[in-house]
């Protein structure tokens, strides 16, 4: 009987699982996004298991892969993911702020409220007097 045989190796095993549990994590996001009721509550569903997701999926695929050019390649993308997804984050829940499309009422604090701008009572300006 002639064939190659298929030698399978714990990097490979290990990159099947990130694969399925990038996946998994991605699913997560997708629904989280669908599921929750406000901006801020779909952004964190967009980002948190996301990001990690996909970083789960570079990583099986990596291990599946191995080669030179294709781990560089990998680790870019790994790199620009980190980069830029807690900036979008960042930029949507500050435009779903300013444009009023969020519930004040759930925020535990409001970092971003008016604060009068003379010298208020509790502002550690001395009154003048």
């Amino acid at each position: 009987m002639s064939g190659t045989a298929v030698v399978t190796t714990a990097a490979d095993w290990l990159g099947a699982a990130c694969l399925v549990a990038g996946a998994l994590l991605a699913l997560s996001a997708a629904i989280g996004v669908l599921r929750f009721p406000d901006a801020l509550s779909r952004m964190h569903a967009a980002t948190k298991p996301q990001v990690l997701g996909v970083l789960l999926l570079l990583l099986g695929i990596m291990l599946r892969l191995r080669s030179a050019a294709d781990v560089g390649t990998i680790l870019l993308v790994a790199v620009f993911q980190l980069a830029t997804a807690p900036v979008a984050a960042q930029m949507i829940g500050r435009a779903a702020y300013r444009s009023g499309r969020l519930d004040r009422g759930l925020l535990d604090a409001d970092e971003l409220a008016e604060r009068p701008t003379g010298g208020g009572p509790g502002d550690g300006r001395a009154q003048p007097g």
